[in-house]
């Protein structure tokens, strides 16, 4: 029995370090912020209580760990899974092309989100150094360069890789969440009544007594819930079982700190930070050892949403939505553990950048909370589409309710756009006009080569091989599909008669399933003409020369088409641009450059 329960106690530690860390800090700034907006009444006090307690339950509780989460590919989820479930589902046309164009705006938002949250973590936490006797007085730009430090740190160790480190995040976070619940109920303890803020009763009457300004204050609700969509983004590191359970502990755990918040509120008013402002009036010679810990807490929540973007671009460049970027696998063990160069690095500008511009956590809080609810409601969306075409149509009422609730806290979050919002907007449309062109770019491209079908080239083919005067070995050539010919191949073979004794055609093929690699040879296309096609999960890393070696492929030679791109058209020439920046598909698989030969094509597009 021993043997059995430890896998799944490692899980839910795990669960805790690698997923629960941007939700498991939002109590470092969630009420300070609401707060610093809303009179400490006790009236409001229970109020606002009991709107975080529902928000946790329907938008974390309700939406992922119960209906979101009980939809998964071999145990992947994400906006990208959720994409390929639906199109399977839907006839081609117009209701697929909607789909796609949600799921790129929720991978967008979701990209846009992955800049703020290390900001705001780490910034609000620094900021807890001038409680410290001797450094009230710390000026602002000071916490700024402190933060700022600590994430080029942050950003600087991801290429080595987190997999020793991510085996010491859980314990951290065990602790952190245990100093989050004893804290809370000390706290509770000088007034039990906020218990009874669970009740809905509360925040209904909040709602009512406060009207515009009590609907507005939702957008700064949201913070509590911000970190909820990892539980099933990050499905497929950990497992559902793991997840679920794991939520059940953390949600206990954030539900006491916040009613002990609630507490200190009443009892001393508002703070300059109430967690820190609760601890040190609670146990003033903890509050350094927290404050350290609250440090630790808030890099891992950063790590954990880093290595969350690394997979969506990754999911992104293998679905084909966005540019081929240099990946490199940083575990031998861990197919989640990637590290993207160019990511990294432009999440570490956009990190400090966002720094410099709000300075502080609570400006900071103004943008936060509009990308995360734009990325609940498509989930909502999309969830609702599945379940109305699967045997569960019983959960449908309860997804509609659930997306009506994001609904209403993406309208609160649409005043935060003047405040600061609008960088949301910014961040996420980098991604997002960036997929548009790719997408695009590559159908146009593709109708521009004007590909030839397999059939009439073994005509020319044949008349050529026929010769005898054949280069001994076997060279590869890259296709999207072997019975479709693009012109680099026409132009070496037929226009410049180049071709070897054994010739083959290799495409890889990107399944809708996250993982499983399978491959088909198909011999005699033509005489010395073969094909493979090398099937793989959109999350699966392909070692080709692997598998080229395995079925007694030893090729010669490598050819590979490059286009060179003439257009007057303005998004055609990002994508060029884009195109030549970015490494090409023999890079991307990291082939023997010894062996490669790129053929180029001139194309008007």
């Amino acid at each position: 029995m021993k043997s059995i329960q430890e896998p799944a106690w490692k899980g839910i530690v795990r669960s805790f370090g690698l997923v629960f860390g941007d939700i498991g800090t939002s109590p470092i700034y969630t009420l300070t912020v609401i707060f610093a907006l809303t009179k400490p009444t006790p009236d409001n006090v229970m109020g606002i209580l009991s709107l975080v307690f529902w928000t946790m339950t329907i938008l974390v509780t309700a939406e992922y760990a119960w209906l979101a989460m009980a939809l998964g590919r071999k145990g992947e989820g994400g906006t990208i899974v959720l994409r390929e479930i639906l199109i399977r589902m839907l006839k081609p046309g117009r209701q697929i092309a909607v789909i796609s164009f949600l799921s790129y705006l929720g991978v967008s938002l979701l990209l846009g989100d992955g800049v703020i949250t290390p900001a705001i973590s780490i910034l609000s936490a620094v900021e807890g150094m001038v409680l410290i006797p001797g450094l009230e007085y710390l000026h602002q730009w000071s916490l700024i360069l402190i933060a700022a430090v600590i994430a080029v740190m942050l950003f600087f160790f991801q290429y080595w890789g987190t997999d020793r480190m991510a085996s010491a995040f859980g314990p951290i976070m065990v602790v952190w969440f245990l100093a989050l619940s004893v804290s809370g109920v000390v706290s509770i303890a000088s007034h039990p009544e906020v218990v009874a803020a669970v009740s809905p009763f509360y925040a209904v009457k909040f709602l009512a007594d406060n009207g515009f300004a009590g609907f507005f204050v939702l957008s700064e609700v949201i913070l509590c819930a911000t970190g909820g969509e990892a539980l099933y983004a990050d499905m497929g590191h950990l497992g559902r079982k793991p997840i679920i359970r794991a939520w059940s502990i953390v949600f206990f755990a954030l539900v006491i700190n916040y009613l002990g918040q609630g507490a200190y509120v009443l009892s001393h008013g508002t703070a300059k930070n109430l967690l820190f402002g609760m601890i040190q009036e609670m146990a003033p010679m903890f509050y350094i050892p927290f404050l350290i810990l609250t440090i630790m807490a808030t890099i891992i929540a950063s790590q954990a949403m880093i290595s969350g973007v690394f997979s969506v671009v990754y999911q992104g460049i293998t679905t084909r939505i966005m540019p081929l970027l240099k990946v490199d696998y940083t575990s031998t063990h861990l197919k989640s553990q990637i590290y993207i160069g160019s990511v990294n690095w432009m999440l570490l500008g956009a990190v400090i950048c966002i720094m410099l511009i709000f300075r502080k956590s609570e400006n900071l809080a103004a943008a936060y909370g509009l990308a995360v609810t734009g990325t609940m409601t498509l989930t909502g969306i999309m969830i609702i589409m599945i379940y109305s075409r699967t045997t569960k149509k019983w959960k449908v009422p309860f997804a509609v309710l659930v997306t009506l609730v994001d609904v209403v806290f993406l309208i609160a979050c649409l005043n935060k756009i003047p405040h600061g919002g609008y960088w949301s907007i910014v961040l996420a449309s980098i991604p997002f006009v960036t997929i548009l062109i790719w997408t695009r770019g590559q159908r146009a491209l593709y109708r521009a080569l004007r590909p030839l079908d397999l059939e009439t080239f073994l005509i020319a083919y044949e008349q050529i091989y026929s010769k005898g005067s054949n280069i001994p070995g076997t060279a590869l050539f890259f296709t999207r599909e072997a019975r479709v010919v693009p012109p680099y191949v026409v132009h070496c073979v037929i226009s410049s008669n180049i071709i070897y004794s054994r010739n083959v055609f290799v495409s890889i093929v990107r399944t809708d399933e996250p993982f499983g690699v399978k491959q088909q040879m198909t011999e005699g296309l033509g005489s010395g003409l073969d094909a493979l096609e090398v099937m793989a999960g959109y999350m699966e890393i392909i070692d080709l020369e692997k598998i080229l070696k395995e079925i007694g492929i030893r090729e010669k030679v490598i050819f590979y088409g490059i286009e060179d791109i003439d257009t007057t058209n303005f998004a055609w020439r990002i994508f060029s641009t884009i195109k030549k920046l970015t490494p090409n598909f023999v890079k991307f698989y990291k082939l023997p450059p010894s062996k490669l030969q790129g053929v180029v094509t001139r194309v008007e597009m």
